[in-house]
């Protein structure tokens, strides 16, 4: 296993429901200051489930105004991401197009700097941007942090999550 700062992490089995909240209160935050919240996590090989589902991530005030939520893909291939597309077939005697749908993995190149997929850490960690917030100061309530797949109903597994880190965002 990889460097942690903790002694232990939670091992993502086998789930068809992920959902991951944090909370941490607004009073440890310091005042007028962009922070951006990440999810720490690593790929176990044989970590399946998230090639071709997102996730749905958010920050914001719990019990008041939700963050913006955003799609993430939580997959550890950071070359390619595969999509299937619909290729017609030519056959018979007159070579006529039949409407045969064949699957061909075609090949996405991730541009770099793409917020959408997760980098690699220097500690052998992933991570992946959930959302910013801006602490204003003086009110005192949660940060809320979600990271969930609840819609596609399909299993996935093989990840080791360390946490969720909040820290200034480059900028405040």
């Amino acid at each position: 296993m990889y460097k942690c700062r903790f002694f232990e992490v939670a091992e993502l089995i086998g789930v068809c429901w992920l959902e991951i909240r944090g909370k941490i209160n607004t009073r440890t935050l310091s005042p007028k200051t962009k922070y951006a919240a990440y999810l720490l996590f690593k790929s176990a090989s044989g970590s399946y489930g998230f090639e071709y589902h997102p996730v749905e991530v958010s920050v914001g005030i719990a019990g008041g105004e939700s963050g913006e939520s955003r799609v993430v893909y939580l997959d550890a291939d950071q070359n390619q991401r595969h999509r299937f597309q619909i290729m017609p077939r030519r056959a018979g005697l007159f070579n006529r197009t039949l409407r045969h749908i064949y699957r061909v993995r075609a090949a996405v190149a991730r541009e770099e700097g793409n917020e959408h997929y997760p980098i690699q850490r220097k500690d052998g960690w992933m991570e992946i941007e959930l959302g910013e917030f801006f602490y204003e100061g003086g009110e005192s309530g949660e940060l809320e942090m979600n990271v969930m797949e609840v819609k596609g109903g399909h299993w996935k597994g093989g990840l080791f999550i360390q946490g969720i880190e909040v820290r200034p965002k480059d900028g405040k």
